[in-house]
């Protein structure tokens, strides 16, 4: 009789529902091994996908200038290749839709789906519930980055008119620096690099850009609304432009983060156990972090510091569909673009016609979303 390979999977026992007389894809279980995790189960595939397009249809609906959703979503039909629908909105709508709060969402939904991704892996690599995609020092770095090209006449005359390159530009570089300093401080400590040590790495390098950005608003303080207005998160932008540059940085942190999603589940044996099982730890502890600071310097540079997305979303999903991060991954990225759009459109319109920051909504979310998490861990040790 053959038994099949084993998959680099963290040991469990079997399913209850496996039809007799199959063997296991693994040997026996160990009586202290946790449960193998379950895949991702259809009807939250579909759960996010439909709170995607929720998202999407709201997100172009409502504004300054409400439009019925029906309308709005025949329209949005009518980009696909051979649909023609009769929306009933006027051209003067219908370049709204298309030109302005279409090309909005989508970066919503990108940027949320990256920080929601990111926060995910990171709560992974160093088996931190706590763990966000701004642990490593990106919000320091970006932050420093972009105060200093503010202060130092970033666009024509100090007035900002080139915001939509130089200002992305700065954050980017800003963030990848950080990772790069914290990469560099953690390895200082010789070849046994844990993630506890990367984690202080992040911290101490975290406060050290923070310093040089205190100073530089101390010493420019005619600075501060331009630097707080980012600072503060924003996804105003003006056309595709914004969305053409995160979306190569989504598509490779997705491809690369969703391929490695099993590794996460065997790291969360224990370094040990997962070169018991073939993995090299290091390696891919580092290539995720890489890939997940990648996609977070994209989603900084585009929308500014927008803070909790990648605590709350990886969370819930974890609370409702299950532990495994083959399921954890996946639905964060849907759940947190959705999540990201539909705060926005709260953010656009709870105190029209003027706009609250992106970042100031989600605060306000995540504090309360703490608040139950500590009453459901207090339920559990009960």
């Amino acid at each position: 009789m053959t038994v099949r390979p084993v998959d680099p999977v963290p040991a469990g026992t079997p399913d209850a529902s496996r039809p007799a007389g199959r063997l296991p894809r693994r040997g026996p279980a160990r009586a202290d091994a946790p449960a193998r995790p379950a895949g991702l189960r259809t009807r939250w595939l579909l759960a996010g996908l439909v709170a995607v397009l929720v998202a999407l249809v709201a997100g172009v609906s409502f504004g300054p200038v409400s439009l019925p959703p029906g309308s709005v979503a025949a329209e949005l039909l009518n980009l696909l290749p051979g649909v023609h629908l009769d929306s009933g909105l006027t051209e003067r709508e219908i370049a709204i839709v298309t030109e302005l709060r279409l090309p909005r969402v989508v970066l919503g939904l990108l940027v949320g789906a990256l920080l929601a991704l990111a926060g995910g892996c990171y709560q992974g690599v160093f088996r931190n519930p706590l763990a966000d995609p701004y642990l490593l020092g990106v919000a320091a770095g970006a932050g420093l980055a972009v105060t200093a090209a503010i202060v130092l006449g970033a666009g024509a005359g100090g007035a900002l008119t080139g915001l939509p390159v130089t200002i992305p530009l700065a954050a980017f570089v800003g963030s990848l620096g950080a990772v790069a300093m914290t990469y560099l401080l953690g390895a200082a400590g010789g070849r046994d690099r844990s993630p506890a040590t990367l984690i202080l790495a992040g911290v101490a390098v975290s406060a050290f850009l923070a310093a040089g950005q205190t100073y530089l608003l101390q010493t420019h303080s005619d600075s501060l609304q331009q630097v707080y207005s980012w600072l503060l998160g924003r996804l105003s932008t003006a056309g595709w432009h914004d969305v053409l540059l995160v979306l190569p940085y989504f598509l490779l942190t997705a491809v690369v983060v969703l391929a490695h999603r099993r590794e996460l589940d065997v790291l969360a044996l224990g370094d040990d156990e997962a070169t018991s099982l073939g993995l090299h730890p290091q390696r891919s502890r580092y290539l995720l972090i890489a890939a997940a600071s990648l996609g977070t310097a994209a989603a900084v540079s585009a929308s500014g510091l927008i803070g909790f997305v990648g605590i709350i979303v990886p969370h819930t999903v974890r609370l409702l569909a299950g532990s495994s991060h083959r399921v954890i991954l996946p639905l964060s990225m849907l759940f947190g673009g959705a999540f990201l759009a539909l705060t926005d459109v709260v953010a656009r319109t709870a105190a029209a016609p003027a706009e609250i920051p992106i970042g100031v909504v989600t605060a306000l979310l995540g504090g309360p979303f703490f608040v139950l998490i500590l009453r459901t861990a207090r339920g559990m040790r009960a």
